[in-house]
């Protein structure tokens, strides 16, 4: 019974007046052919009606096939393969891909809304397609001209399929203590050995090939992370003419039993002397995934927001619908739509004061990669490194607290299976798990985003913030912009005596910029709006949003400030054999 519908209006809202993408797109030389306002709207509403008409309604069945395993085999529900050759005619495959190669060339900020439609649609189905661009991005980085010829036209295309190999059994996040080796060959490719596990779409039956990009150490390679190299190992040979040849020595040795996104492949890959071949120089294959890792850490932003946006509508909708109690007091006999009991009200601004400011957000870092991409803008790259964990981490903690919120105001309708909630908080748990789990993006943000550069790069956004508080002033922000700017100056003296307080603060000061941004994103968004272009009904809509955010969500960060001040002595005193 859960429905899905693209929220278009906020979307053009983000692209065009808060944040006026269209305006950059004019004046990139690589852009303003290419694309424009009226253009863009036309891809967008194309991709809400992909994603409500075509996978959403399916979303439930997809969750009760799951994949199946058989004999190294694996098959994707019944329905996947028409929806997966529907995106590949429409050009969804390619849409953010480079036009060299077969690609749209659409630049992030479109794809960003067309990502969490996707998301919104089927979390599950959006990775066939959501790998597969993070192996394109990887690959026209790091590989030569031929390879590239040879493998991205038929990755936008969607006739191939792309995975990334990095995690073993035994190293998770310590991808320097890895086992998986790769052989020099006579031929100048190289022969892999080793075993992945959780592949996401390591094997299906959506793609005629499969190219896995896979971690593995050479025989002389320098010990830890330092030591590891990038290869291309295609689930069939590829011919000089781009034909396929037999099949490679891997396989898939079993598919696990998850939580949620059962109808995601996820895989232990088996290479038995695969042949593989060099991305990028030897021992530098970090780097180069890393580039496809940072692709896909932003795509989990869009999961815990296209999974909290679905699960809105459908709260908002049983609100309207479902009568329970009295609050209007006209008439004792008859129960009123829970909608108008507070604690269902708060509940829902809840969600949507958090959706539509991650929404906002989302549009923000997505421009700062089109900027550092078509401009070579260095400053906007820095920035958008050091929001990439950000995005990871803070979208996905508030995307899952949104879902389970939302399936709160169903009371225990929404606990059955009937209404699709709880497949929305099983989808989406995963989302703070894989691609580096939330606590090692807090690391990364604080230590080497933030602590690495003396806070330079964050101190450049927080100036962006101050000039726009000094233009149009909110002494809720200010006030709070402020603490936190002493915290920031605070954890950076004190973390140079004290390696061991940034990684013990780390998951708190990471919400803690989180709220942050989110209110930077709602001051900006008042300061946009405008009667004469917006209904009034979206106007003022906006407004009370923005107001109950500042009045009900960004306070509960004040008492992140008070806990990242305090000590962190227990932690480190309490001796292991005490736990």
């Amino acid at each position: 019974m859960s429905h899905y519908q693209a929220p278009l209006t906020d979307m053009y809202f983000n692209l065009f007046d808060l944040w006026q993408t269209q305006k950059y797109w004019d004046q990139s030389p690589a852009l303003k052919e290419l694309l424009d306002q009226e253009t863009a709207s036309a891809i967008l509403e194309e991709a809400a009606k992909v994603a409500a008409e075509l996978i959403a309604p399916q979303s439930k069945l997809a969750d009760q096939q799951g994949v199946r395993w058989h004999a190294g085999d694996v098959t994707t529900p019944d329905h996947y393969k028409t929806c997966y050759q529907q995106l590949c005619e429409g050009g969804w495959t390619g849409l953010a891909g480079d036009p060299e190669y077969g690609g749209m060339g659409m630049p992030k900020t479109l794809a960003s809304m067309y990502e969490e439609m996707l998301c919104s649609a089927d979390i599950a189905f959006s990775l066939y397609s959501g790998l597969t661009a993070g192996a394109c991005v990887a690959l026209n980085q790091h590989a030569d001209a031929a390879t590239k010829a040879i493998y991205l036209p038929k990755l936008y295309s969607g006739e191939w399929s792309g995975t990334m190999c990095l995690t073993e059994s035994h190293a998770g996040s310590d991808l320097g203590i890895m086992r998986t080796q790769a052989t020099p060959l006579a031929d100048g490719s190289y022969s892999v050995s080793g075993s992945k596990i959780f592949i996401t779409a390591g094997e299906h039956d959506l793609t005629t090939n499969i190219i896995h990009l896979v971690l593995a150490k050479l025989p002389d390679a320098p010990a830890g992370s330092r030591g590891i190299s990038l290869f291309l190992v295609p689930k069939f040979l590829v011919n000089t003419d781009g034909s396929l040849g037999e099949r490679n020595k891997l396989s898939c040795g079993s598919i696990e039993h998850k939580m949620g996104i059962h109808a995601s492949a996820s895989c232990v890959m088996n290479f038995d002397g695969a042949v593989g071949y060099l991305i990028g120089e030897a021992n530098k294959g970090l780097a180069c995934m890393f580039t496809m890792m940072n692709y896909e850490r932003l795509a989990m932003g869009s999961q815990g927001l296209g999974a909290a946006e679905r699960a809105y509508q459908n709260a908002l909708s049983y609100a309207k619908d479902r009568l329970q109690g009295r609050t209007t007091g006209k008439d004792t006999n008859k129960a009123d739509p829970i909608l108008g009991h507070a604690d269902v009200r708060r509940m829902l601004l809840n969600v949507k004061a958090i959706n539509e400011a991650g929404r906002s957000f989302s549009v923000y870092v997505a421009q700062q990669l089109d900027q550092a991409k078509y401009s070579g803008d260095k400053k906007a790259e820095a920035r958008a490194n050091l929001l990439t964990p950000v995005t990871k981490a803070f979208m996905t903690d508030r995307g899952l607290d949104a879902c389970i919120t939302a399936q709160q105001v169903f009371g225990g309708h929404g606990y059955i299976q009937e209404w699709g909630m709880e497949q929305l908080v099983r989808d989406v748990r995963i989302a703070q798990i894989y691609e580096g789990t939330n606590g090692i993006q807090a690391l990364d943000f604080a230590v080497r985003k933030v602590a690495a550069d003396n806070g330079e790069a964050l101190h450049e956004l927080l100036a962006e913030i101050s000039e726009k508080l000094a233009n149009q002033p909110h002494p809720g922000l200010s006030a709070f912009l402020t603490e936190y700017k002493n915290v920031l100056s605070e954890l950076l003296v004190a973390g140079k005596s004290n390696t061991q307080l940034l990684p013990a603060v780390a998951c708190d000061f990471v919400d803690l910029s989180g709220y942050l941004l989110y209110g930077y994103m709602w001051h900006q968004t008042l300061t946009v709006l405008d009667p004469a272009k917006h209904s009034a009904d979206f106007v003022e809509s906006k407004q009370l949003t923005a107001r109950f955010y500042f009045e009900r969500v960004m306070p509960k960060a004040w008492g992140l400030i008070a806990i990242i001040r305090q000590p962190i002595s227990a932690l480190v005193e309490m001796r292991d054999e005490l736990f």
